[in-house]
């Protein structure tokens, strides 16, 4: 499992220190733990530093947290926190790239699933879903299967 790691690190993880939000890594911290980091708001500069790992463009990024892309323009200018409902997406997006990564063996294969048309979701991208709650979690469930063989 990943580590978050702090500011003095590669600019490919978290770049804030763990001990800010009281997590070194979402997966590993409890239901309470998340819904206390989602109350407090994930900071632009948190977001920034998750987004990089996908091939999202900003644009793509404000349509699955459901603001503008002037809006996230914003917040990156300010270096402003998201909303309860935006963080609490944007940690189940990462929560859903780590366990990509997991069942996939390595980000460069997730990506590239979660890029492709997939029959058993109807012939949609995968990347189609993370607007949704509801999609993240069909996603989650669709890599379970995949982990254990279920392939449809």
């Amino acid at each position: 499992m990943k580590k978050y790691k702090t500011s003095e690190t590669s600019s490919s993880s978290v770049q804030e220190p763990s001990t800010s939000y009281g997590y070194q890594n979402f997966d590993d911290v409890g239901i309470f733990s998340l819904i206390d980091i989602a109350q407090k708001g994930i900071s632009f500069k948190i977001f920034d530093g998750l987004s990089k790992k996908f091939p999202f463009s900003m644009q793509d990024w404000a349509d699955f947290l459901h603001i503008s892309g002037k809006t996230l323009s914003r917040y990156q200018k300010e270096d402003k926190s998201f909303d309860v409902l935006q963080s609490e997406k944007i940690l189940q997006i990462e929560m859903l790239y780590n366990r990509g990564e997991d069942v996939f063996g390595s980000s460069d294969n997730f990506l590239i699933w979660l890029q492709s048309e997939n029959i058993a979701l109807g012939k949609k991208k995968p990347q189609d879903l993370l607007g949704s709650v509801f999609g993240i979690s069909l996603l989650m469930d669709e890599l379970t299967r995949i982990e254990h063989g279920v392939l449809a």
